[in-house]
Parts: structure tokens; sequence; C-alpha cells
């Protein structure tokens, strides 16, 4: 598994402070001063300036990544600033990297050795009901929870204080408060009066210990639909509420499935709400909750979950944040995560240091509430794609452009039907993501959909995505259709091909009988089209030949009432070279 921050060709940020002078512990004990003297001077000449490098080194990775104009408008430890992310263009994380070990350790003990290799390339191993080939172990996060319900979390007094100033920064008076992940202390400031504190977490006794919370329910935030959300109802129902902050301290590392966390936590939101996402070090507290970390947790830095934090912002809801941040907020005498380097064991042991902190966070973006103008309209569909499930970043960012012009080609009532029927997206893409990105590229992927949406005839409905896939070969094809069109289109462009699928797709499941003979007349009519273009212009090239023949075909027979065949021909033939 490629990490986030390799994936982006960013080099890990290190959260090191400035180093204290070396000490020598034993020159007191050397035989004369003479030669303590000489071994002095020989350890200060070898070690001072390979100290010297180090620090600098140091210094300059913890160089912050964010503008000075920006650092002075946010709370103190600003490190990575809103234009300093970068991201690969699909969701980065296979599915074992928020895994527990005891879970892996169950997978690699129920892996089937007589599973079919080439399945095992392609990463799945199915079985004979096309299950996977073991069964699954999972970890039951409430029942782990609920047992060690009387285990506190008990932060540092200095690290606890660097979390309730970062709060108080972008925390007011008057506020609804969410918190995920709450338990027995939320270290809000003391002073702060909210309108409503609503915690949402796994022990009840905890919560009922908190006094900032003023309502409360048990929800398992590792019980998701996938690509949609937290599955409860209850839950739900609270996020429609609108919030004006969500909290989350100390729980991403122990989230499976943090992605659909994220995306219900920016439906809890107000627009322009914040959501604090604030962690400790890695070491924080494994000697009580290690059992729970993970796989990202424990393999990953302290610097590295600050940009993998910030992904999940990203993929669950993209530009539907705004002003992603991170922070180091850790005491300036916190310990440094254990590197095993020369200064480290120099400096001897942080025992009694307290540990690192850490904070990313974000804004909810408006959603734009329609389209003022022509420069609007994108900017319309994208706010429409933020929460699309089964669309990666990347299929957004190559859909938006191609839905606005498909929108501006279309009258007023075309186009709320268009956006009516944008939902029909994810039915698309969860058909075109199986198809191969050589032969089928990203680019004509955005474009079928775009183009399918753009029909006024387009509804999404069950008729039409199957015959979709029976267009693009994701399924056996029609004998009375799909399969003699695919022979005599057999040399046109993919494109080209594209193209006439997007405009015949939309002619099924209407219902409507003349429709249905428009389709039997199309069909029937490409063979005599594709011949008369043959004996009239003898030197075009056959994928002209289907191109042509089949854009004037669809154009004047697909539309009922237009043309009919006989009449088509009739045209056809009357036609010059």
């Amino acid at each position: 598994m490629t990490i986030l921050s390799a994936a982006c060709g960013l080099a890990a940020i290190t959260s090191v402070h400035a180093f204290a002078p070396p000490s020598s512990p034993g020159l007191s004990s050397m035989s004369s001063p003479a030669a303590a003297s000489a071994s002095t001077s020989t350890q200060l000449y070898i070690i001072g300036p390979m100290i010297r490098k180090m620090r600098e080194k140091e210094d300059k990775k913890n160089m912050p990544m964010a503008a000075p104009d920006e650092a002075k408008v946010e709370a103190p430890g600003l490190r990575v600033g809103r234009d300093a992310w970068k991201w690969p263009p699909v969701w980065p994380y296979d599915s074992t990297f928020f895994k527990r070990q005891a879970e892996l350790d169950a997978s690699k003990n129920n892996a089937n050795p007589l599973a079919n290799p080439m399945q095992m390339m392609g990463g799945v191993t199915e079985g004979e009901n096309g299950d996977s080939g073991g069964d699954e172990v999972l970890f039951d996060s409430m029942a782990y929870w609920k047992k060690n319900g009387e285990v506190k979390t008990e932060l540092d007094e200095r690290v606890a204080e660097k979390i309730t100033n970062h709060y108080s920064f972008y925390l007011r008076d008057g506020m609804t408060v969410l918190e995920l992940g709450a338990a027995e202390n939320s270290y809000l400031p003391p002073d702060l009066k909210l309108n409503k504190h609503v915690g949402v977490g796994a022990v009840q006794s905890q919560m009922d210990s908190n006094p900032s919370i003023t309502s409360s329910m048990i929800v398992d935030l590792n019980n998701v639909i996938d690509d949609e959300g937290v599955d409860s109802q209850e839950f739900a129902a609270l996020c429609d509420e609108g919030f004006d902050a969500v909290i989350m301290a100390n729980t991403i590392d122990f989230l499976n499935h943090p992605r659909e966390v994220f995306k219900s936590s920016w439906r809890a939101l107000k627009p322009g709400g914040i959501m604090i996402v604030p962690f400790l070090a890695k070491d924080a507290y494994v000697d009580k909750f290690e059992e729970a970390f993970t796989k990202q947790w424990r393999d990953m830095s302290d610097d590295q979950h600050m940009w993998v934090c910030g992904s999940f912002f990203q993929f669950s809801a993209g530009e539907g944040w705004e002003g992603l941040k991170g922070f180091d907020i850790s005491p300036f005498d916190a310990r440094k995560e254990e590197d095993g380097n020369v200064l480290s064991k120099l400096q001897g042991g942080d025992s009694d240091k307290p540990c690192g902190a850490f904070v990313v966070q974000a804004q909810k973006k408006s959603m734009a509430e329609g389209v003022d103008d022509a420069d609007s309209v994108e900017e319309f569909i994208k706010s429409r794609l933020w929460m699309m499930p089964s669309l990666e970043d990347r299929d957004k960012k190559l859909v938006a452009p191609r839905l606005a012009r498909a929108y501006d080609a279309l009258d007023s009532q075309d186009q709320d039907r268009m956006v009516q029927h944008f939902d029909s997206l994810p039915k698309i893409y969860a058909s075109l993501i199986k198809m191969d990105q050589f032969a089928f590229t990203f680019s004509m992927q955005a474009q079928l959909a775009a183009d399918l949406l753009g029909d006024p005839d387009f509804v999404g409905n069950d008729l039409q995505v199957n015959n979709m896939k029976m267009g693009l070969g994701l399924r056996k094809p029609s004998a009375e259709f799909w399969a003699p069109v695919g022979k005599l289109t057999a040399a046109m462009a993919p494109e080209d091909k594209v193209n006439l699928l997007s405009y015949i797709v939309p002619r099924f499941g209407s219902g409507d009988a003349s429709q249905d003979e428009t389709l039997e007349a199309f069909v029937s009519g490409l063979k005599p089209t594709f011949a008369v273009i043959r004996s009239k212009c003898p030197a075009m090239d056959e994928s002209d030949v289907q191109l042509l023949g089949s854009e004037l075909l669809a154009s004047e027979v697909l539309k009922p009432g237009r043309s009919t065949r006989e009449e088509f021909a009739v045209w056809l033939g009357a036609l010059n070279e």
C-alpha cells in the first residue's frame, strides 16, 4: 500500500522542536583533566557539526507549508495551509488500511491455499457462490469500547490545554456542536456557552459523566453504508438538524470507514460550519487501546497522519470542503516520535515529556442554489457532485465541465429535468468503472455520462441502464438489437461509438410503442444504409461509412414522427456524392 504522502510526491513533515544542547555524561569519571579536555574536544569536533547539520535538516523539514498572511489569521501552530495539499486522483487506500491487527491476522489464517492464482493476482478470490475465500473476522468495536468503558484517556494537562486553546479560537458562544467519538471529556473552554452540544459515542456512562454534553446517543461509527455515510437513521435525523461545528478528537485512529464518517459530518454541518479533528501522537495511549488501532495508525508516522486525515476531507466531499488546514499544536517540550536516529539517542529519554498533538480542519462550502449566469453553470453542477457516490474525484473533475456544456445547450425546462436526473450518475459510473480504462478512457466515460444526462429522454431507469451495459459489452447483447448493431458498426472509432451509444440508449424505456418501432427501424436499416453509402462513395473508408450512415439514420429514424425507414431510404437514395 503506497502511503498518501508518497503517492502525491510530498515529503513528510517532521514534527521536531528546538534541540537541547547535548550532554556529555561520564566525563567526570575520566582519569585526568587533560584526558577529559582531549576527549571533550574530540567529541565536540565529531558530534558538534553532526548535530548542527541534523538541526538544520530538521528545521528545514519543520518549516510551515503555509503563507505568513494565512498564519496570521489562524490559530497558532499552522503547518499546512489551504493551498499546500496535493492528492492522487482516486481514493488511494485498500480495505486492509483500516483494519485492526486481529482482522489482518485472521485474514492470513483464513486464506484459501487452493485459490486460483489468476484470481489472486486480480486481488479477489471467489468461492463457488462468489464469496471471498475465507470468512471475514470483524472487530466488534462497540463490544470493545463497552468492555473498556472504565478506561480513561487521561491526557497530559499540557496537551489538553493545547486542544482547548485551539477550540477557543474557532468556537463561539451560542453555537450548536456535534461531537463524534464523545467520551468523558470534550476539552472545550470552560467559559464557552454553547446553545447545544450533542455527544455521539460508544459508551453511555462516559458521555453521562461529561459536563459539557447536553444530550447524547449511542452510534457505531464503524457501521456504514458504503460511499454514503454512517448507517443509523437516528444519527441521520440528527445530522439533518444542522450544526455550527463538528468536533472529533482522538477518534480517527479507530475508524474502519473514515470517508463515510466524514460524509455524514459534512451533511451535519450548516453551510460555513467547521469540522475540527484533533488527534495525538501515535504512541499517546498505545498501552491502553492498541488493540483498536487500525493499520494506518500503526504503520504511519504522526506527520503522515496529518496528510491522511486531510485526505478524509478531500475524498468525502471534495470541493464541498474549503479552507482545509493542518496544525501542529504540540506543547513546546513534547517528545518526538521515536525514529532511532543518533540525535534522539544523544538527547536521552522523553518519558516525562507530553505527547505531540495535531489538528486538521475544514469548513463546509455553501452549495450553489441556482444558475445566475453562464459563468456559474459549472460551479452549480460541481456542487451537485460533491457528495455523489461511485464517482472518484477524478471523474467529478472530468464530467463537470461536460455536464455544464450539455446544460447550456438545453432550454430551461430540460435543464430542470437534467438536474433532477443527476442521481442517475452513480448508476452510470457503477458500470463505467468496470470498463478497460485504456480502451475506454476516463474522458470518454465522462463524455458518455454527460451526453446521456443531457438527453431529454434519459431518465436513468433500469431498462436504459441495462441497455447501456449491453452497448458497452458489460452484458450479453440482445440478439434483436445490440448484437447486430455491434457487428455492423465494428469499424467505427471508439469515440464515435460512444456518441452513437449516447443517442440510442435514451430511446429505450419510454413505454411508447412508436419509440419501440423506431428502434426496430434503426437496426434493420443499418445494413442497407451502409450499402447505399458505399455505392455512392466507393473511396470512403469503412469506418467513415459506418459513422456517416449510423448518424444519418439515427437522426432521422430514431425520433418518432420524424421519418419512417422507407422515407429515409428514398431521401438517402436521392443524395449525390
